[in-house]
């Protein structure tokens, strides 16, 4: 017992002399990755010192981005989400200082005599300070701090994901209108094969088959349109959700798939990139505010000191209350006993929200590691698929000639014709939904990289 008094005196003196801070001291977990990417590759400027206004070389998408920016609502959500944050950590910042009031007071009770009673009371008053001897309220007031910085990460989060997703809704609408376009021709050249054929046959020198064979492939050719058309109007809606408003009529051009070109990133090591992503430092944060309310936790096991006061004036007539001066002074201080365990209950509550923290750290730094490897795999390997995609789709019309003049020139059947149609319009689509891929597989890695939003204290 007594070496108990020993150490609760020498805490409060530590604590009298500011230096009490029952909080663990905040440790960054190992990262739960390994130390570089399957595949790295070296640039110019790492993607989060490269913004996207040079990111992205197409000016219709950066207007897109513009506004999407100013009136995105999900965004203004998670932007008034930080500021709900801010004032709720000024709120528990303000707990650490006292507060002060001014105010009147008068009763009136009856005295000997029949006689009445009156009071008039008038001055400041500080009313329940509570000395935070063992950082109960800093604590508390360090956590409310912690989740408004993750807050803030999390809404920089909510930024790099909305540019991202804009870029790629953008160019998924370029590849609706290429593939559309390449629908529409594709539908005109087999309207002209099927009234070849139909001649052809009317005159007998075709036969039912080749008929029901370009009938075949000019319903197939109005169903892609049909279908082109419906994933082009779709596609427009998800980016009229992004940006918050009709796409304007005034926007500029936009750049064929062909012609769109990203800014090259480097890779990096897992270690620098992992640091400046804005999901894992507010991961971070949580657990920096989770330390924090262990410290709040074990505060509570300590004495607690409130402090009243008050000074102003006092008289039984109202005409005479601001000539006598009066004051009080009062302290309660309160140790803990027996509680039914309350402090313990919430203290393990404390320490098991920590070890969760930690564990959506890890979780958080594995999620971005995934993210950037696999964007990696996907650029390591798209563009030589894109190549032979092209080569295809050039080897394939290619054919699809020759076949047209041997048709003509009957040497080739019309099976033989058709196959080739079908084919050449085939490996144009894939080439361009191969591009497709290869671009946004770029705008996800700039994402991943944590390209798209300005560093804390950049501009």
């Amino acid at each position: 017992m007594s070496k108990q008094i020993l150490t609760l005196s020498v805490l409060m003196a530590a604590a009298l002399s500011g230096c009490v801070n029952l909080a663990p001291e905040h440790q960054r977990p190992a990262a739960p990755v390994a130390q570089s990417w399957a595949q790295p590759s070296q640039g110019p400027e790492a993607a989060a010192q490269l913004d996207w206004q040079r990111y992205y070389a197409d000016a219709r998408l950066r207007k897109l981005i513009e506004l999407a920016l100013q009136n995105n609502r999900d965004l203004r959500v998670a932007l008034l989400n930080v500021e709900q944050a801010r004032a709720l950590a000024r709120v528990s910042a303000a707990n650490q200082l006292p507060t002060v009031g001014v105010g009147l007071a008068s009763s009136r009770q009856p005295g000997k005599d029949d006689t009445i009673t009156s009071s008039y009371q008038a001055g400041l008053q500080i009313s329940a300070y509570e000395l935070d001897l063992f950082g109960k309220l800093r604590n508390q007031s360090d956590a409310a701090t912690q989740r408004y910085l993750a807050s803030a990460e999390g809404a920089r989060a909510a930024q790099l994901s909305l540019v991202a997703a804009v870029a790629a809704a953008h160019l998924g609408l370029q590849a609706d209108e290429e593939l559309l376009q390449l629908a529409r021709q594709t539908l005109a050249t087999r309207e002209d094969s099927h009234r070849l054929f139909k001649l052809r046959f009317d005159n007998g020198a075709a036969s039912s088959l080749d008929l029901a064979g370009a009938a075949s492939a000019l319903e197939a050719a109005r169903a892609a349109v049909a279908q082109a058309e419906r994933q082009r109007a779709q596609d427009e809606n998800a980016l009229v959700l992004l940006l918050g408003q009709p796409l304007p009529a005034d926007l500029p051009a936009g750049q064929a798939l062909a012609a769109q070109q990203l800014a090259e990133l480097p890779a990096g090591l897992p270690s620098e990139v992992l640091v400046q992503r804005p999901d894992v430092l507010q991961a971070e944060s949580l657990l920096r505010a989770a330390n924090a309310n262990i410290g709040a936790a074990r505060a509570a096991f300590f004495p607690s000191i409130t402090l009243t006061t008050s000074l102003g004036t006092a008289s039984s007539e109202l005409d005479g209350l601001f000539k006598n001066t009066a004051w009080s002074f009062a302290s309660q201080l309160l140790l803990p006993i027996f509680d039914s365990g309350r402090n313990e209950a919430n203290l393990a509550s404390a320490k098991a929200a920590r070890e969760i923290a930690v564990a959506q750290y890890e979780k958080s730094v594995q999620s971005a590691f995934r993210e950037v490897a696999d964007a990696l795999a996907g650029r390591a390997t798209l563009g030589e698929q894109a190549r032979a995609q092209d080569a295809q789709a050039a080897a394939e019309a290619e054919r699809l000639r020759l076949v047209e003049l041997r048709f003509a020139n009957g040497a080739s059947s019309s099976l033989e014709l058709l196959d080739a149609q079908r084919a050449s319009f085939a490996a144009r689509q894939a080439a361009l939904q191969v591009r497709l891929a290869q671009l946004v597989n770029g705008v996800q890695l700039y994402k991943a990289l944590g390209g798209g939003v300005a560093l804390p204290g950049k501009t």
